[in-house]
């Protein structure tokens, strides 16, 4: 096989090469979500399921966030390792990052199964709704189980990628995900199992995925993994998580939105009248704003694809200080993600009913109101949100984790939370709170373009 050249190789075909497999990796990684609340809202769980994955969607965002901040970050090392000709930290940052995921896996997985009802209690779990409660109670064990796999696969997926070997990074993913789909109706439907049968089959996709992700170090290209690269070096270890830093606060504000707007919904929901005057209640708003929030991740999911597609081009050639082709691929990023997002929003302003459907039929008119305002104003700045997005990844993939850290922590927290605090506190409505995530994509992306300009002056 050809080898590919960072330094001297056609951007577009460069990034095609890397994105696509990241892109369908990225999705992929987000369908294990989504298939379970398609199959589920189409159960005799109905809504009642649907609210109850997404009170336990946050926690396990955690657990991603932890996977990117030690694999993208021990990624991006990798790359910049590389390109400063330097073999041995190379090698280090990969392997000091597997034992970083072994440990952080297994910390969680300890958190989940003993804080099991704290947690559900945090992220808007109300045990005066037994039925919701119950199942997120049960779910949340069963996909508790399964961490250890799910970190250490998805944190190894971006060394895989980086090793320039982007399609086996989206095999592995791509397996377990086709698994999950294959079990999740026979365990829910054939099985009879709804919830829980769910859960099991998403933990076992994820086995597989670890099993095909532990058995490429068997094929390295530009790593080897050795009980010198295995021994833990403080340097490396900061200097990756620094790197990964942006991905941790990417997913980690994720979980305060779905967090601050699933307590703020089990307040207001009973205060907010729809058109029919009949309250929405918590269980439609939890319900609906988890199908948002899935359907949100997989655009971004494609976007970030994208940008990762370009960050081992970015990293490789910050490292020789060919800024002139740091440029091009940021042009061709930005440009691809603008289009993304175009063709996102016009799907959600002008077929939500159609995207609520996929998600269980038979639903009430105050549901199908909810979900349209839901899409129609809370995804409403997904153009903003795609450039955001790509632009805290480029400055990672740049070695700025500050500016990207930053970038990535002032659309979710700066700007979003106090946004839709105030809105549902001054209006007591649920709709309303909304518009916040409009407001926090406007400002975040103004930032976005000042920390992109400042990052080009210094270099």
């Amino acid at each position: 096989m050809k080898k590919i050249d960072l330094e001297n190789d056609k951007i577009s075909k460069l990034i095609k090469k890397f994105a696509i497999p990241c892109v369908v990796s990225m999705i992929v990684a987000a369908l294990y979500n989504i298939v379970d609340q398609i199959f589920i809202g189409w159960s005799s769980a109905g809504a009642f399921g649907n609210a109850a994955t997404n009170i336990v969607y946050p926690f396990t965002v955690i657990a991603l966030a932890f996977a990117l901040l030690v694999g993208d970050g021990c990624a991006a090392l990798f790359n910049l390792s590389l390109g400063e000709k330097n073999k041995e930290k190379a090698n280090k940052s990969i392997g000091n990052g597997l034992i970083l995921l072994i440990v952080i896996s297994i910390i969680l997985t300890i958190i989940g199964l003993v804080f099991n009802e704290q947690i559900l209690k945090l992220f808007g779990g109300n045990p005066n709704e037994v039925e919701c409660y119950l199942y997120a109670k049960d779910y949340l064990r069963i996909i508790c189980y399964g961490l250890p796999f799910y970190i250490i696969a998805q944190g190894l997926n971006a060394s895989i990628r980086s090793d320039s070997s982007p399609k086996y990074a989206m095999m592995a993913t791509l397996v377990g995900a086709i698994s999950n789909i294959i079990l999740d109706p026979i365990f829910i439907f054939v099985f009879k199992m709804g919830v829980k049968g769910a859960a099991i089959a998403t933990v076992l996709g994820q086995i597989l995925t670890f099993i095909i992700s532990i058995a490429y170090f068997k094929k390295s290209k530009s790593f080897k993994i050795n009980k010198e690269s295995l021994k833990l070096d403080k340097k490396i270890c900061m200097q990756s998580l620094s790197l990964g830093l942006a991905s941790l606060i990417t997913q980690i504000a994720i979980v305060i939105i779905i967090s601050v707007a699933n307590n703020l919904v089990n307040k207001y929901g009973y205060m907010t009248m729809s058109s029919s005057n009949i309250a929405y209640g918590s269980i439609i708003p939890l319900a609906v704003i988890g199908i948002c929030m899935k359907v949100f991740g997989i655009v971004v999911s494609i976007v970030i694809g994208v940008s990762l597609g370009g960050m081992s081009i970015i990293g490789y050639n910050m490292g020789c200080k060919n800024i002139k082709r740091v440029k091009e691929t940021i042009k061709y990023i930005l440009i691809t993600n603008f289009i993304i997002g175009l063709i996102a929003f016009i799907i959600f302003e002008f077929f939500p009913t159609f995207i609520i459907n996929i998600f269980g039929k038979g639903n009430s008119y105050e549901y199908i109101e909810y979900a349209k305002y839901c899409l129609r104003i809370f995804l409403g700045g997904i153009v903003f949100t795609c450039i955001t997005k790509s632009l805290s990844i480029i400055l990672q993939s740049m070695g700025s984790s500050f500016k990207s850290t930053l970038l990535a922590l002032s659309r979710d927290v700066i700007f979003f939370v106090p946004s839709i605090i105030l809105l549902a506190t001054l209006t007591h409505s649920v709709v309303t709170m909304l518009w916040s995530a409009i407001i926090a994509d406007i400002l975040s992306f103004i930032l976005g373009i000042i920390l992109l300009k400042s990052e080009f002056k210094s270099n």
